[in-house]
């Protein structure tokens, strides 16, 4: 059985894809190892890399901004990714990428339990809801899957290339904030 320690030392010394050789960081996660809330990016950006936490650049201060905006913060959510190692040039992982590192995440959802999963984007929506999920469609729609309620919405890093997303992206996290009082016991949204 995994403890948060002896995962996150396993998951630093993965070497199952090429992404290994050019990381400077292992991006394993960051929040609250209690969190009822998993929020799923798609893969470490260059700051991410070089800092080692995830979304701790200008995607990232926007989710922060945006997790504010319905009470929420890192010290009540989980962040992960699908892959833990920075894709070159900030490209969308390959699914061999992410073949090879999603069992990272489901271990971490394993010892998380989570209540409500948001996926961030579409590269995780694909990953995590279902492999022909259509963010621009589709974002905002729950979705259940053994007992876990699941949603996506637009990408912070998509929302700072386009802001005219934001106000649908506003009406979303109004959603999850809603969902996230209705399920969640330990989380004071």
């Amino acid at each position: 059985m995994d403890t948060w320690e002896s995962l996150k030392e396993e998951c630093l010394s993965c070497r199952s894809c090429s992404l290994a050789e050019t990381r400077h960081n292992v991006v394993f996660g960051d929040g609250a190892r209690s969190a009822e809330i998993l929020l799923i990016g798609e893969g470490p950006g260059q700051h991410e890399d070089e800092q080692g936490k995830p979304f701790v650049g200008r995607a990232g201060k926007l989710l922060d901004e945006m997790l504010e905006m319905v009470n929420l913060d890192r010290t009540k959510v989980y962040i992960a990714n699908i892959v833990k190692c920075r894709p070159p040039q900030n490209r969308d992982p390959l699914n061999v990428e992410q073949d090879a590192c999603i069992d990272w995440l489901r271990r971490q959802a394993a010892l998380l339990r989570p209540k409500i999963i948001v996926c961030l984007g579409r590269v995780a929506a694909k990953a995590i809801i279902k492999d022909n999920f259509r963010i621009t469609q589709e974002h905002g729609q729950w979705f259940e899957r053994d007992g876990v309620q699941m949603t996506a919405i637009y990408h912070p890093a998509a929302l700072l290339r386009d802001v005219h997303k934001r106000p649908a992206t506003f009406e979303d996290l109004k959603a999850i904030q809603a969902k996230a009082r209705e399920l969640c016991e330990h989380t004071e949204i």
